[in-house]
């Protein structure tokens, strides 16, 4: 039997309350950090991870870009992306934003 495993990453717990920056060299918590840390490591594993949005002071467009965008542009697909990661937030506009930020990247 193949089950999948679902981690569930809490951004503001997990990693930090104040997310900013696109690359590792603007900060120590940059969406290419997360990416790398948390997102990278799921999609390889074939395995599913929630991520909660919700408990952070706030999100900067280079952080989110770089952290989902950036996945695309490390090769892997929109489709692969929304089938490995769920992302809830009580606020849809956030959301909205991120799959623009994924499917902007696989536009080109």
């Amino acid at each position: 039997m193949n089950t999948i495993t679902t981690t569930i990453i809490d951004i503001g717990r997990d990693f930090s309350r104040y997310p900013a920056g696109r690359y590792e060299t603007d900060g120590p918590f940059s969406g290419e950090l997360f990416r790398a840390k948390f997102l990278v490591p799921v999609l390889d594993s074939n395995g599913h991870v929630t991520i909660e949005l919700d408990e952070t002071a706030g999100y900067g467009s280079s952080f989110l870009e770089e952290a989902f965008g950036g996945l695309v542009r490390l090769g892997y697909s929109s489709t692969q992306i929304k089938n490995t990661i769920t992302l809830h937030s009580e606020d849809p506009s956030l959301l909205e934003e991120i799959e623009e930020y994924i499917l902007d990247a696989e536009q080109g």
